[in-house]
């Protein structure tokens, strides 16, 4: 920690000296990006360095740090402000309404509260004022509409409506922080006792007892495990709760609890969890709204931007168009970042002048750009036109309220940034052309450094490239204004993302020799569409120009289904999609990319950490089988075929149609949704279509795939086949997901059951690579526990999948230190509730003895490293009360055993000096390593 924290220390110290002043310090992700280290751990070692004196901090947010009494280099010539270089002029004073700000209705200054609004804000207020004590209310909405900020609304009006007291505050929580780590999670929801986890020194009250009395807002709520959302429902019910490492509900709490999702509710919630919810408040798309609103909505983000530079902002008609029709996914947030992003642009041009006025040629081509887009919205275009004037003036200090700035404020004032840094580059000799160009890009910097941390993604189209061509996304954009102009209705947002997937996926069949034959249900279906039809032999025709490419006649009935499946959201009799992999996040991974690409919601997640029970993993797949069923089956995405033998079984609990397609990967989940949408598509077609999907890539012809070719396997062997072995698992799965194109698994397997298991493996995989504590003796290099904890994995991952030769000359020559050290290395990494410092030498101990008194003196430090890392993995499942488990017979023959009475000494030994109970089948496990070992050196 201490080489850490220097090198924390040093480049906040370098940063101080040499920054330029557009703004002062960094904030604790730019340290950790910039070192590369964990955010949690820069944080602590921040704080550190406050405490120390060494390092101040700015009471902000971000938290920015600099280092104490270190002023930053400045120019040895004095540069003047930008602020000094032109008269003050007079601040206009507040407009606020007459009265106290007690009496006033908070609401009546949200734009569209007569509106598309009304309905929210009566919601709002019922919720608030229902006696005795309101009640719990979610807020849904796209990203950007403005929950947050209608959350920070509902709490002033109970303020002022003596609901909560004057000097309470609001409290925010943001589930998604630690959505990973659920014990995290209720630590910080209800606090714990001293002594609930290692490092628990002292008892600590949650974000609960914080919002006592007062109102509790939970973002991203659909991030809750269900655990946690158990805990609060609970807490709803009762009103008490306990802290963790409390056994009693000994705590009362009177909290009124407001969340707030993007999603879904009754797909990511949990049923018993949103009947506590009586209230479900929807914000309105930005789209959704009345030409008036938006307008309105302009008006205001304006008038805050005029405010901070305390000047009149003037805006032509074509402006405000542009702003308006620039929003596609990011709602008000959107259009707030390029209202900051235009007027600060503007401001750079015009920076002298007492008014700043803003025409066409201030806007970057991404917002201009919306004027066209608005050409093809003949409706909205008139609508506007009717309402704007030739320009709009705002003035500074307009449209004040009493509700605290949204997530989506700048925590710095980027005109000042602007400002000081041109004065410093004039000053330096620069033109202005030159000065413009430096500070537009630093204008772009600094906004989408902020916006990405809130959801938007200022290179959509470039997520979307990751998987089509460029020209792909081009045509496709061509084609959205051709059928717009020719069909004279709206499409779905995923349009360009949907339409490109579709043609890049064709066009790479066609390139194969693959032609896709319509069947009868299609031809049937596209008969009740005639002018989709029509225009969709358009669109092939225009496609095969594009691409100089002949494309069967029997695509542009493909072609019309998808025009008339992105028409409208149709949410019934569409297939639904569950993703199910191993892995903390893994499937959560997959189905963000595609929910962002393609924004569907027949979609969901299954996260199946590897240390969980297939019982559970099961009940969480049944559950999202019926969540996301609309009548027409399910597609079951897995990342190993073994998960496939759910299958029967999800269908006799749900009496849903499932079918199974395992080794998932980004791209066939996004193919699977994309098909999924489409209405009228059959189960088992795309379930055949899926097992024959080649990707999204560079169309190439590629080798004919035999049918008798298996899929690539490691194998892992230990004990028992769940301990070990599974770390192994996790670590090569971790290294596995960094390469998208390598379809691997990782089979466990325990030595009990190597000689009658392994051939039927080897029967259903190609065996490329052994490790774990024993070598199979299979046609495969086989790398031994030691030596694949002490090597680089990602290395040694590459030469396995590569086939190098991975004969390895000199066996790892280790000494007890060394073998510690490695053992307490890995243990780190892939224990949670062990101290690894603390239970390696007893660990040691222990394996030494018996290795000693069951005369396996030959035993080489492998085997000393096996069993003590066997042993750390009994110790961190009996804490958690998840031992292995195994037959009745077994244990018999263990006791009955000559070995058995030596062991089980030790064993008791162990178990007293570590203050636990070891059970009978983690003694089993012991007893295969032994004599797993003995019989190896009887085979060499």
């Amino acid at each position: 920690m201490g080489k850490r924290i220097e090198r924390i220390y040093q480049y906040i110290l370098e940063n101080t000296r040499s920054g330029l002043g557009e703004k002062k310090g960094l904030s604790t992700s730019e340290v950790a990006d910039h070192l590369a280290i964990q955010r949690s751990n820069a944080s602590k070692d921040l704080n550190q360095l406050v405490k120390e004196g060494r390092v101040e901090k700015s009471d902000s947010r971000p938290v920015r740090y600099w280092a104490a009494g270190v002023d930053a280099i400045s120019s040895e010539k004095y540069v003047p402000s930008y602020k000094e270089n032109r008269p003050q002029r007079e601040k206009a004073f507040p407009q606020r309404v007459q009265g106290k700000p007690s009496d006033r209705d908070i609401f009546a200054t949200i734009i569209g509260a007569n509106g598309s609004m009304k309905n929210a804000v009566e919601q709002a207020k019922a919720a608030i004022l229902y006696p005795p004590k309101g009640l719990n209310c979610l807020i849904t909405g796209p990203t950007g509409s403005g929950k947050t900020y209608f959350a920070h609304a509902m709490f002033q009006f109970a303020k002022s409506n003596q609901v909560i007291a004057e000097d309470k505050e609001l409290i925010v929580f943001n589930c998604a922080d630690y959505a990973n780590n659920p014990e995290l999670l209720m630590s910080h929801l209800f606090g714990y006792v001293r002594g609930a986890f290692t490092g628990a020194d002292q008892e600590k009250i949650g974000i609960i007892d914080q919002a006592d009395e007062s109102m509790l807002f939970l973002d991203e709520i659909h991030r809750l495990p269900p655990e946690g959302q158990e805990m609060i429902f609970y807490f709803m019910d009762h009103g008490t709760f306990s802290r963790l490492g409390e056994t009693g509900k000994n705590h009362q709490a009177n909290v009124r609890i407001v969340g707030a999702t993007t999603e879904d509710p009754n797909s990511t919630l949990l049923d018993t969890f949103t009947r506590r919810i009586p209230i479900n408040i929807q914000l309105p798309f930005f789209e959704k709204r009345p030409a008036s609103e938006k307008v309105d909505l302009v008006r205001v983000l304006v008038g805050q931007e005029a405010t901070r530079i305390q000047r009149t902002i003037t805006l032509t008609e074509d402006v405000v168009k542009a702003l308006i029709s620039s929003v596609s996914f990011g709602n008000i947030g959107q259009l707030k970042s390029n209202v900051q992003l235009v007027c600060a642009r503007g401001f750079l041009n015009h920076m002298q002048q007492d008014e700043i006025e803003i025409d066409l040629l201030d806007l970057p081509e991404g917002i201009r750009s919306g004027l066209i887009v608005l050409g093809n919205r003949r409706n909205e275009l008139a609508e506007l036109s009717k309402i704007l004037e030739p320009k709009i003036s705002v003035q500074p200090n307009q449209n004040l309220n009493n509700i605290q700035s949204d997530s989506y404020e700048l925590p710095y004032n980027l005109y000042d940034i602007i400002g000081d840094k041109a004065a410093l580059l004039k000053a330096d000799g620069l033109d202005q052309e030159a000065i413009n160009h430096f500070i537009s890009t630093d204008i772009n910097v600094h906004l989408k450094s902020f916006y990405k941390d809130h959801g938007f993604s200022f290179n959509s189209v470039n997520k979307l490239s990751e998987f089509v061509d460029q020209k792909v996304i081009s045509v496709t954009n061509q084609i959205y204004e051709m059928v717009r102009q020719r069909l004279n209705y709206d499409f779905q947002q995923n349009f360009i993302y949907a339409m490109s997937l579709h043609i890049s996926s064709f066009l790479k069949k066609i390139h194969l020799g693959e032609e896709r034959q319509t069947n009868d249900n299609i031809r049937q279906m596209v008969a009740d569409y005639p002018q989709e039809f029509e225009v969709a032999k358009e669109v092939r025709d225009f496609i095969g120009d594009s691409f100089q490419v002949a494309i069967p006649e029997s695509e542009s009935y493909y072609l019309a289904v998808l025009l008339v499946s992105l028409r409208t959201s149709h949410s019934s009799g569409k297939i639904g999609v569950v993703v199910a992999a191993h892995g903390n996040s893994t499937a959560s991974s997959m189905v963000q990319v595609v929910k962002q690409l393609l924004e569907v919601d027949q979609v969901t997640a299954v996260d199946m950490p590897l240390d969980m029970p297939p019982a559970v993993a099961l009940k969480k797949i049944v559950d999202s089988v019926r969540a996301v069923n609309d009548g027409s089956g399910v597609i079951l995405l897995v990342d190993m075929g073994s998960l496939a033998t759910f299958n029967n079984e999800i269908q006799r609990e749900t009496g849903v149609a499932v079918r199974t397609v395992d080794m998932v990967t980004t791209s066939i989940v996004l193919e699977t949704v994309r098909k999924a949408s489409v209405i009228g598509t059959d189960l088992d077609q795309l379930y055949d279509s899926l097992r024959k999907f080649r990707g999204y890539g560079a169309v190439t012809v590629e080798e004919p795939v035999t049918q008798n070719h298996h899929p690539k396997a490691i194998l892992a062997v230990c004990a028992s086949g769940k301990g070990t072995a599974q770390r192994i698992k996790e670590l090569i799965q971790s290294s596995l997901s960094k390469r998208q194109n390598q379809n691997v698994e990782v089979v466990t397997l325990s030595v009990a059951d190597l000689r009658t298991d392994l051939e039927q493996i080897q029967q259903r995989y190609r065996l490329i690579a052994a490790t774990g504590i024993i070598d199979p003796h299979i046609d495969a290099p086989f790398i031994s526990l030691e030596r694949f904890i002490d090597q680089d994995v990602d290395l040694l991952l590459d030469d396995i999948l590569l086939e190098n030769d991975l004969s390895f000359e000199d066996e790892v020559q280790l000494d007890d230190q060394q073998a510690k050290a490695i053992c307490v290395q890995y243990l780190e990494e892939n224990f949670t509730y062990i101290n690894p410092k603390k239970v390696v030498d007893p660990l040691w101990k222990f394996s030494q003895e018996i290795i000693r008194d069951l005369e396996l003196g030959q035993a080489q430090q492998g085997f000393l490293i096996n069993f003590v890392m066997h042993s750390a993995g009994m110790l961190e499942r009996i804490i958690l009360r998840q031992p292995l488990t195994v037959g009745e017979k077994e244990l018999e023959a263990m006791r009955s055993d000559p070995l058995y009475a030596l062991l089980h000494v030790h064993v008791q030994s162990f178990s007293r000096l570590m203050n636990i109970e070891i059970p009978d089948a983690e003694e089993y496990y012991l007893m295969e390593l032994v004599k797993n070992h003995r019989e190896k050196e009887q085979y060499q």
